[in-house]
């Protein structure tokens, strides 16, 4: 049964009732398939209250069921327009995994690894400038500079003093 073909060909050959029955249970618990689980409700209980039937198959009739051929088009669309069936890869050819930054094997791209340090590196550029911006940011600046501006001073008193020393020591 893991042919598709004779999936689609058991399916096709239930009774409206039937499918709904089975796509009820196969949809219950489901999150991605939520809506499709309440939009069967809701058709079971707008038709009549036997529409689901039991949907455990017998093992008298599986026999029964043949593989049946798949149609190039789906008939989805009321056969209007056909849906052409997407076709499978030939088996032993891997598919590239499309975008995601990541190589076939689970490796990170050097494009990806790139993207994401210009990133973060442009994510605390701006959070530095922000930062600078509010006034508690200028206020640390205004604090940083005159801690600067006394150091220098500071630091040329210490400087004036020990030139004044050493001319003092050299004179006598």
């Amino acid at each position: 049964m893991s042919d598709n073909s004779e999936i689609a060909g058991r399916l096709a050959a239930l009774s409206d009732a039937e499918l709904a029955g089975v796509l009820l249970v196969a949809t219950a618990g489901r999150s991605g398939f939520a809506a499709v689980h309440a939009a069967l409700l809701g058709l079971v209980e707008a038709g009549d209250p036997g529409a689901v039937a039991d949907v455990s198959p017998d093992t008298s009739g599986a026999a029964a069921y043949g593989p049946a051929a798949v149609p190039d088009v789906s008939g989805q669309v009321g056969d209007v327009t056909g849906v052409p069936v997407v076709p499978a890869p030939p088996p032993g050819i891997s598919t590239p995994v499309p975008g995601g930054g990541y190589s076939p094997a689970g490796v990170p791209t050097f494009e990806s690894v790139r993207d994401k340090v210009e990133q973060r590196f442009g994510t605390a550029q701006g959070m530095g400038e922000l930062d600078r911006e509010t006034p508690a940011g200028r206020g640390v600046d205004e604090q940083w500079e005159a801690r600067e501006q006394a150091a220098r001073a500071r630091l040329d008193r210490i400087r004036k003093s020990l030139h004044d020393n050493e001319f003092e020591t050299r004179e006598p």
